[in-house]
């Protein structure tokens, strides 16, 4: 099943519970997804699991943001709202690699390029993103292959 139909029966599900919080959540959800689609449509493409994998990382490090904002400001109820948001998104995303298992994909990517500065980082987040596609979270991968190369 397509993440895109298990948001969809997922907000029906908690449309028929009354859970009017995780509806509000999802709802934002389809949105975002609804926002990729129209711009999709412009180009003639189709929004896949691909692009709203990305997407859904994108909206969770912008609540994480907000909820270390609204700490910051002596805001916790606003801050536990987006935490709450957070894990809603999160269940959405595929299992994230292990360190263990990031580390081995970098070291294995860095062997197959012959990468030795930070010059060849490019070419060693490609490898990275032909490999896992959206199911590696680029900004971790980011900080590993930095602290390889340095």
């Amino acid at each position: 099943m397509s993440l895109r139909q298990t948001i969809s029966d997922d907000l029906k599900a908690a449309m028929k519970s009354g859970q009017s919080e995780r509806v509000a959540q999802i709802r934002g959800i389809t949105a975002k997804i609804k926002d990729l689609d129209v711009a999709a449509r412009v180009k003639g493409n189709e929004v896949g699991d691909a692009e709203i994998v990305p997407m859904l990382r994108s909206m969770i490090k912008s609540r994480t943001e907000s909820a270390a904002m609204y700490r910051d400001g002596g805001r916790p109820e606003l801050a536990e709202k987006e935490e709450a948001e957070i894990a809603t998104i999160r269940a959405y995303l595929p299992p994230e690699l292990s360190d263990e298992q990031l580390a081995e994909a970098v070291d294995a990517a860095i062997a197959e390029t012959g990468a030795a500065t930070m010059k060849d980082m490019g070419r060693v987040m490609g490898i990275l993103k032909t490999r896992f596609g959206a199911d590696l979270d680029m900004g971790r991968a980011n900080g590993v292959v930095k602290a390889r190369l340095s």
